[in-house]
């Protein structure tokens, strides 16, 4: 079962990625746990010019609750787009996750009436998103931005790359992925 999502009220814009890793894989008991995930690296670098600045101080693990305070107070909610797995290799790779229930993605929008914008991380999690929409269009590439309809919702959903290490892009151009992201929803 994945982490619940963190839906603040303010949120304008959402960042989806697939399921956890296991738990033995796990530095925390919050969204991109494993310490060799550079989600929170590429935030603190964006938000505070600080790739450890969500380091919960010289452990190999990140501060959940530090991160959900920031999230809350800036808006932006966390969601993964799988609520059940498997994971055929037992590692975090997207390519042996099979999913057996995705997330129930209108029941999530109607707790967020301000979110405009979603940043999916990832190919596997923006292919699981495109396949609850109406009428999707084809896979985006990464750092593409299309239209997404849900209902009567319409959501700008822009594939992000991977925070993952195993993903071919520096730190530094993740970042710069994530940054033009979150400049494009006015949050910085």
């Amino acid at each position: 079962m994945p982490f619940p999502p963190l839906l603040p009220t303010n949120a304008t814009v959402m960042l989806m990625g697939t399921f956890p890793p296991a738990t033995d894989k796990r530095a925390m008991q919050f969204h991109y746990p494993n310490f060799q995930n550079d989600m929170w690296r590429v935030y603190g670098m964006i938000f505070f010019n600080d790739k450890e600045h969500f380091r919960k101080g010289e452990e190999k693990a990140f501060d959940a609750d530090k991160i959900k305070t920031f999230l809350r107070e800036k808006g932006i909610a966390s969601c993964p787009t799988v609520w059940k797995a498997i994971r055929e290799h037992g590692n975090a790779s997207d390519a042996f996750l099979t999913v057996v229930e995705p997330v129930h993605i209108h029941e999530v929008l109607d707790q967020l009436p301000d979110c405009r914008a979603i940043g999916t991380t990832g190919g596997k999690a923006t292919e699981v998103l495109l396949s609850l929409a109406d009428n999707p269009p084809k896979l985006p590439k990464t750092g593409e931005t299309v239209e997404l309809h849900f209902g009567e919702r319409t959501i700008q959903l822009t594939r992000l790359p991977s925070t993952s290490r195993a993903y071919p892009l520096s730190l530094d151009k993740k970042a710069a992925a994530y940054k033009g992201f979150f400049r494009q929803a006015g949050l910085i």
